[in-house]
């Protein structure tokens, strides 16, 4: 049984960028936690208005989907067997690399300042020779070739239908990573769309990304036998 790759794609997390430093929204959020604008996750919820100039405004700004879908990943039984790797590649073209025995912090808070620090720092802990994340600028067609991944298949409402079974079995014969966007509207960009071997669909209607993620570990559990032995 060979570990299961999953890339969270263009995830919506990013520390602020320096074009809005200045906006008040910005300045009043950074007064308020005793941070410097740029130290602090871009977040939708508190940083509203001064997001609308943004480029991508509508995919931007949305850490807590990567929260629950991270969450929902690293504490499956496919995680605690080690067969499963994952990546989440953000909407900058960075990539963070997840040590499988990561325990992300259940609390939101907690986690955003986790996700601030190695975003900042690059990796955490910060003077880790052998960190639990870290980060690389790199974007998906490199990742996909350091990974090892034969190519990629992607979950998009706009696919052809599929059962999370056939998607797993797709996958594990062929060996292709499984790409699972991360943000919260919109469309992949066409760059993703052009890496991807086949495009499928698990459901008639749009889902969350954290549940996508559960869908598809738990179609993987069940190929590799793992319910039966219960």
């Amino acid at each position: 049984m060979k570990p299961l790759s999953i890339v969270l794609i263009e995830s919506s997390i990013e520390l602020v960028p320096k074009s809005i430093w200045s906006h008040p929204a910005i300045l009043n959020a950074a007064r308020r936690r005793r941070r410097r604008p740029g130290d602090m996750l871009l977040d939708k919820s508190v940083h509203y208005h001064a997001m609308k100039g943004l480029m991508n405004f509508e995919k931007r700004g949305r850490p807590d989907i990567v929260h629950i879908s991270l969450l929902n990943a690293l504490g499956s039984p496919l995680n605690k067997r080690g067969l499963l790797r994952l990546y989440v590649h953000t909407v900058n073209e960075l990539v963070i690399f997840i040590d499988p025995r990561t325990r992300i912090p259940r609390n939101y808070n907690r986690f955003t300042g986790l996700f601030e620090q190695l975003l900042k720092y690059g990796k955490v802990p910060p003077g880790a020779s052998e960190p639990l994340l870290y980060v690389k600028e790199m974007n998906l067609r490199s990742l996909l070739t350091e990974i090892g991944s034969r190519c990629l298949i992607l979950l998009s409402e706009e696919g052809v239908k599929a059962s999370p079974d056939r998607v797993i079995e797709e996958a594990c014969s062929t060996e292709c990573a499984i790409g699972i966007g991360c943000f919260p509207h919109g469309s992949f960009s066409e760059t993703t769309y052009s890496l991807a071997k086949a495009i499928y669909s698990i459901y008639p209607e749009i889902l969350e990304a954290w549940i996508v993620v559960s869908r598809i570990i738990e179609a993987c559990e069940r190929l590799y036998g793992m319910y039966s032995e219960v």
